[in-house]
């Protein structure tokens, strides 16, 4: 979670909202939830194209709430746990962007940060992955067109 606010103890950087409400509002989500720490963020945007309603409060102690599907990301980057790319949502796996057209990436090839991975399409959108880190392909653990969970392996990788 961002910084405190000058003077304000307890309330999020002022930046950090609002750039969760411009994402609420860019890809039309009716509401976006982050709670980190003893923080928590929720916006919720009113009816047709309504302006986002932000609150943000300090979290008191509450018993852990029950497990929800994340939503997809709209900023979409592959996550990273150990040497592997995970995917950040649940939907099919391609690994270039029409089948005539050569992977995005290969076993054994370097990638570096901002470079497309693959495509996992989620509810007919084509979202593109991209690298967070330069790092070498050692594997590409899923076939094209096959559907992956969230936190499905993707790729392993070596990190440089």
């Amino acid at each position: 979670m961002p910084a405190d606010l000058p003077g304000n103890p307890g309330l999020p950087d002022l930046r950090y909202i609002r750039e969760l409400a411009r994402v609420a509002k860019n890809y039309d989500l009716g509401e976006v939830e982050i709670e980190s720490g003893d923080h928590r963020i929720l916006i919720r945007r009113g009816g047709q194209g309504g302006a986002p309603v932000v609150v943000a409060a300090a979290a008191a102690p509450a018993p852990a709430p029950a497990k929800l599907e994340p939503a997809p990301a709209p900023a979409v980057v592959a996550e990273v746990e150990a040497d592997y790319i995970t995917s950040p949502f649940v939907g099919t796996f391609y690994r270039s962007s029409t089948p005539e057209s050569p992977s995005f990436v290969e076993v054994g090839g370097t990638v570096q940060v901002g470079q497309t991975l693959c495509i996992v399409e989620a509810m007919k959108l084509f979202n593109e992955l991209e690298a967070e880190f330069p790092c070498v392909i050692e594997e590409v653990l899923v076939e094209n067109a096959q559907p992956v969970e969230y936190g499905a392996r993707l790729f392993k990788v070596r990190k440089l």
